[in-house]
């Protein structure tokens, strides 16, 4: 039996140890918490699973929150206008695109919980423990093959950024989250659970995501700010009561259409409130310990994209997909550095159109892109078309990126619904 050594137990690490141990492999993971640690402590990262990825849980019986979590089947999307002369901002562009599928939200809380206590009880090696490189350096001998899914830090450091691949060396946006009861439902679609964005150009990002927390039902304020603007004010807060406050004053300058619903919110629990902020990186994948071993980075070790479009938990769950099905494949055949490149580039092939996308809606949107979602706005088409983009960022090259191809599909879609009369015959 193979034996695989995996450091980190996020989405990534996690899905693939247990993906790798319904395929029968020797797994010991290693985290550096234990599940009742994780399920008192701060809230991470907000994740939301789009339908593709999501599928990839359900496929190794890992979507354990079906039933409870919020079942999200839309993703709307509203552009803030300009101060008006009272204060406060409307909306210039508003529309709603039906996924082609269900996604999911979980507080990485509960799900991260919930699979380490899976994972041992289907008896696999668990150890707590803040693995160091030199703690890889002297355990890599006993394993076939290691994996590093640690998002950043010491072990990060091992993997050279991939400066080709990475426009950004500092952060593009400072995160902030609260995970809150009581915000009332949407008005334009209030029997439809929906992600909701709002873009405020020259400032952030707002998202508005249904998830599963602690204590039920709940729903994520996400706030995506540029550094040194007017929503990076979240690190001096005192506490989460304070974050909370914070999060409202915002809301109700910037998209006072979202406000108008949180007036009764409270937060989740005392830990419910998250401020970070990561430069977007691709790091080469494979990481030469000291001593020769090799290591294969995961997910956001080697492509960690800005959370512009929410993508950092449906990227992961892709590669650690990739990579189980590279692994298996691979049979008895040594994991060597060749193995890994093309384990890595595999994913690559489908994670360089997030990570293109993701960079694109970092900077000024073009006209073109405010074109698409004016369309967006009168046609379901494509508003359909853009929400699944979430889902599949693959499909977005044939469109997005390009203005001559956008106005070339949104003329294709007008004409299929207002075809021209056909000219009239004499007789």
């Amino acid at each position: 039996m193979r034996r695989i050594l995996i450091v980190g137990a996020g989405q990534s690490g996690l899905q693939l140890a247990l993906g790798l141990q319904v395929k029968g492999y020797d797994v010991t993971l290693m985290s550096h918490r234990t599940a009742d640690e994780v399920r008192a402590g701060r809230i991470m990262a907000p994740q939301c699973l789009f339908p593709t990825a999501l599928r990839h849980e359900s496929e190794l019986g890992l979507d354990f929150w079906t039933d409870r979590a919020p079942r999200i089947e839309g993703l709307g999307v509203s552009v803030a206008g300009p101060e008006s002369d009272g204060g406060g901002r409307t909306r210039l562009i508003d529309w709603l695109g039906r996924l082609d599928g269900r996604a999911q939200s979980v507080d990485r809380r509960v799900k991260t919980a919930g699979w380490l206590d899976t994972f041992a009880e289907r008896g696999g090696r668990l150890v707590i423990h803040a693995a160091t490189v030199s703690d890889l350096d002297a355990l890599a001998g006993h394993y076939d093959l290691v994996l590093a899914a640690v998002g950043r830090g010491e072990l990060a450091s091992l993997f050279a950024r991939d400066a080709a691949r990475s426009p950004h060396a500092t952060p593009q946006r400072a995160l902030a989250a609260a995970c809150v009861h009581g915000l009332a439902p949407c008005p334009e679609h209030p029997a439809l659970d929906a992600v909701r964005c709002t873009l405020v150009p020259g400032v952030g990002e707002l998202f508005v995501i249904p998830t599963l927390t602690l204590s039920g039902r709940a729903d994520l304020l996400l706030w995506e700010g540029l550094p040194g603007g007017p929503l990076d004010v979240f690190r001096e807060t005192a506490g989460p009561s304070e974050h909370l406050a914070r999060s409202l004053e915002l809301l109700e300058w910037f998209a006072p259409w979202e406000y108008a619903r949180a007036t009764e919110v409270e937060l989740t629990d005392a830990n419910a409130t998250l401020a970070v902020r990561h430069a977007p990186t691709v790091r080469h994948p494979v990481a030469h310990l000291p001593s020769g071993g090799l290591v294969l980075g995961v997910a956001d070790t080697v492509v960690a994209d800005d959370p512009v479009t929410v993508q950092g938990a449906d990227s992961a769950a892709k590669c650690a997909a990739s990579y189980l099905d590279s692994i298996v494949e691979r049979g008895e055949l040594p994991f060597d550095e060749a193995w890994m490149r093309s384990a890595f580039d595999r994913h690559w092939a489908s994670a360089r159109h997030t990570t293109r996308w993701t960079n694109a809606m970092l900077g000024s949107l073009p006209e073109h892109v405010l074109a698409l979602m004016r369309a967006a706005s009168t046609s379901e088409a494509v508003a359909d078309r853009l929400a699944r983009g979430y889902d599949d960022p693959s499909d977005l090259e044939e469109y997005f990126f390009d203005a001559d191809r956008a106005a070339e599909y949104v003329a294709r879609v007008a004409g299929a619904l207002f075809p021209s009369p056909a000219p009239s015959r004499s007789i």
